[in-house]
């Protein structure tokens, strides 16, 4: 059998894990992010990271020879570099990802794969999770952001410049407060992300006039179950705004399944009965049926996703 070292490098913690054919995380480890360091340095602490895993591999008698991420930010699958990110990851931007993770392990160039991180979250999802055996799976992440991808034939829908999955970035009716448009961690207003991310719901909680102090959007959410009314909004409008932004994807995409993840998705009923209420209003009647799933590879996902792009041909 083959395995590979998925890794999964976030804003704040990298992690990884040796990988199976069959989707297995064998063992794995965490390091944090040197997210103000630069590039050079992320790429010196991941390849520490994975040399580890190979070793400790290698002690069990298992032979690791590929790595595959999963990176914050915008990644040139094909090039295996940062096109852009955001300033939670300080001079990522443009460095060489794959080839100076290959140069460092010593791997062939081959050997070592990247993208974005929803899109190895939703590879691991639809290879050994929720959405496994489908042909199609459209999965929306609902966090600090929103963002999604869509998996078909086994290969997520990366988009002519590599931004494909930006799923927070288009117009929802929600995203207006006494009619102007809501700002937008991108520059733009009146955006999905304005007001279905964790940020946005507390902001939104505050913005209807609630006068508790929260720090996210879990305080909201306890204060809806409290009857806080400002709270209740708050938690409404923002599930509601996911639902009908998946129901509008769905209808385009027409996938097989909608996978369902982030820290928002974890809330339980309070946030998914609106969620997928406003979901199911938006679908056209042929998608009426169209299966609704909680993600269940958890921290894993995206680990085994990365793993995925060197393990496995497309299916």
């Amino acid at each position: 059998m083959m395995y590979a070292v998925g890794v999964d490098l976030g804003g704040t913690k990298t992690a990884a894990g040796v990988v199976s054919a069959d989707g297995e995380v064998l063992f794995s480890d965490t390091v944090p992010t040197l997210s103000r360091d630069g590039g050079e340095a992320i790429l010196d602490a991941t390849a520490k990271l994975a040399a580890g895993l190979i070793k400790k591999a290698a002690d069990d008698g298992i032979t690791v020879e590929r790595v595959g991420v999963g990176s914050a930010g915008v990644i040139d699958a094909g090039r295996g570099v940062v096109v852009s990110a955001t300033d939670a990851i300080r001079g990522w931007a443009g460095t060489a990802l794959t080839a100076g993770l290959a140069t460092r392990l010593g791997l062939p160039a081959s050997s070592v794969r990247a993208v974005n991180d929803v899109h190895a979250h939703a590879l691991g999802e639809a290879w050994a999770g929720a959405a496994a055996g489908t042909a199609s799976s459209l999965l929306v992440a609902f966090g600090t952001g929103v963002g999604g991808s869509f998996v078909l034939g086994g290969r997520p829908l990366l988009g002519q410049r590599h931004a494909g999955g930006h799923v927070g970035h288009f117009a929802s009716p929600y995203a207006f407060h006494e009619g102007t448009a809501i700002p937008c961690v991108c520059g733009g207003a009146g955006h999905v992300e304005a007001v279905a991310s964790g940020p946005a719901i507390r902001e939104a909680y505050l913005r209807l006039g609630g006068t508790e102090p929260v720090t996210d959007a879990r305080a909201v959410f306890a204060l809806a179950g409290r009857s806080d009314a400002a709270a209740i909004r708050a938690v409404g409008i923002g599930a509601g705004a996911a639902g009908q932004a998946m129901g509008g994807l769905a209808n385009i995409l027409d996938p097989e399944v909608v996978v369902v993840t982030g820290g928002l998705s974890d809330a339980g009923a309070p946030w998914w009965r609106p969620m997928e209420r406003a979901l199911r209003a938006e679908l056209l009647p042929a998608l009426a049926g169209l299966p609704v799933l909680p993600a269940t590879l958890g921290s894993a996902a995206a680990l085994v996703g990365a793993a995925r792009l060197v393990l496995l041909p497309p299916a």
